[in-house]
């Protein structure tokens, strides 16, 4: 059974820890931030998370039910800094692709944090809100309800997918990453042309191509797309 999460009004009541640090959700969650950055997410522990918070690890169910639902707080965490400055413009093309690129850029600013959290649905409040502002960027452009919720849920699970594809190549160990990057020259530009007639002479294009997130040019002709089918009526 779950353990039960102790009010916020009683949180506020907890004195500093003997380190001298006062716990709070924020807190937690960016201290999980950094385990995970740090040491993956095998590193990320109850025990663990309470020695790097000077607090006994029970401390944690004070505020979250478990590790699940930190691992979720930690993926609303990365939208609301995706979030942090925006503000819309009168150009909806431009403000869906400046969201698309900043979450995608939070997620990759925490790799090991995107692959655990990027598939997972939250219901948080910056989830939410990141969902109404990218709806109301699509109302605003002229799209009705029906088009819109299509065109969000291309575009959000665009991200995601795009998210925790290259967060997961940047959390591979260092050596790995490389020898992965060099497969593209070593190997794809060294077939022939008589057993590889596609292959061969793109090699070029695919080693310039392949090690490079397609994110920012897959936003491109989603947002291209769309804006036909706005053109369109």
């Amino acid at each position: 059974m779950p353990k039960q999460v102790v009010p916020e009004h009683r949180r506020r009541r907890r004195r500093p820890t003997k380190q001298g640090v006062v716990i709070s959700e924020e807190l937690i969650v960016a201290t999980a931030l950094r385990m995970l950055r740090e040491h993956g997410s095998a590193g990320l522990t109850a025990r663990r998370l309470g020695a790097a918070l000077g607090a006994d690890p029970s401390t944690l169910y004070r505020y979250f039910r478990g590790m699940d639902e930190l691992t979720l707080a930690v993926g609303d965490e990365l939208i609301g800094r995706a979030l942090r400055g925006w503000s819309p413009t009168d150009d909806w093309q431009a403000d869906l692709r400046e969201l698309g690129l900043r979450i995608h850029g939070a997620y990759l600013a925490h790799p090991q944090a995107a692959v655990l959290t990027a598939s997972r649905v939250s219901g948080r409040a910056h989830e939410i809100e990141a969902d109404e502002i990218i709806l109301g960027v699509l109302h605003r452009a002229g799209f009705p309800t029906p088009a819109a919720v299509r065109i969000y849920h291309c575009f959000i699970d665009q991200t995601l997918a795009f998210a925790a594809l290259d967060a997961a190549a940047l959390a591979l160990p260092e050596e790995a990453r490389r020898a992965d990057e060099s497969v593209w020259q070593a190997t794809y530009a060294r077939l022939p042309a008589d057993t590889h007639p596609h292959i061969a002479p793109a090699a070029p294009y695919l080693t310039a191509e392949m090690n490079v997130s397609a994110y920012p040019a897959a936003l491109g002709m989603l947002i291209g797309s769309a804006a036909a089918q706005l053109a369109d009526g």
